[in-house]
């Protein structure tokens, strides 16, 4: 899909030469770039102003930026917006925090403006993909809007990231057949260079949260043991809508 207009991307972070470094290249590179200094400025403006991607800083006076991830995904308004955390906190630990509150991508200071770039047009280009497609699929009572980029469980909002939202949607479309970690980094963070295999435990188990009846016991969202996962084949329950 192509845009008329330039992707507006809003960059969050305390360190203004950081903040000086992202407008550059994002800009020459041909985004449209806005910047805030610390986390309730930002959900201001991404309140009141339409972004299409966050690059988000953890470590902020104020509201710091997995509060802020944490308010984005809970708000209907904001649940679906892209976002990548990027920050000095390197830790295993810390990164799989920043993916289960919802952020699509993670990097860590200090960073390759050229990395980060190609890690925002996957992002976007996930998004966009998703954003093209038409319809619903309904599975029991869990509803998938194609064409809203929406789920719903119940008839209530669920909240998913873009990436969780892609990653549903790949194994719903081919439910019935395994697939591994490797096969899903490739198929869903494809561009992305390196992504630890654990990126995909991380997103499933927030799937899970917010789609099964009991997380522990999943129903739609499988794992077989030592092969990968799998989104069960209830056929008699899938009714797909608007083809």
């Amino acid at each position: 899909m192509t845009r008329p207009e330039a992707y507006r991307i809003l960059a969050v972070d305390d360190e203004l030469d950081i903040l000086d470094l992202l407008r550059y290249n994002l800009s020459r590179d041909g985004f449209d770039v806005t910047t805030a200094t610390a986390g309730d400025e930002a959900l201001k403006m991404i309140r009141t102003k339409g972004f299409d991607l966050v690059i988000l800083d953890l470590m902020m006076p104020g509201l710091q930026g997995m509060e802020l991830c944490r308010i984005l995904r809970n708000e209907s308004g904001t649940r679906g917006l892209p976002i990548i955390m990027l920050t000095a906190k390197s830790e295993e630990v810390d990164r799989i925090l920043g993916l289960e509150m919802g952020a699509d991508d993670y990097m860590t200071k200090p960073f390759s403006p050229r990395e980060l770039i190609a890690r925002i047009k996957a992002v976007l280009r996930r998004w966009t993909e998703v954003s093209q497609e038409v319809g619903s699929i309904t599975v029991g009572d869990l509803t998938i809007g194609l064409e809203t980029y929406s789920v719903a469980k119940g008839g209530a909002p669920v909240v998913l990231s873009p990436t969780e939202f892609r990653l549903l949607l790949y194994l719903l479309e081919r439910r019935g057949r395994v697939f591994s970690r490797e096969h899903l980094l490739n198929a869903i963070w494809r561009d992305e260079g390196y992504v630890e295999p654990r990126t995909v435990d991380v997103h499933i188990s927030r799937i899970r949260a917010q789609i099964e009846d009991d997380a522990s016991n999943p129903v739609l969202v499988r794992t077989k043991r030592g092969v990968g996962y799998y989104f069960a084949d209830v056929s008699e329950g899938v009714r797909p809508s608007g083809k």
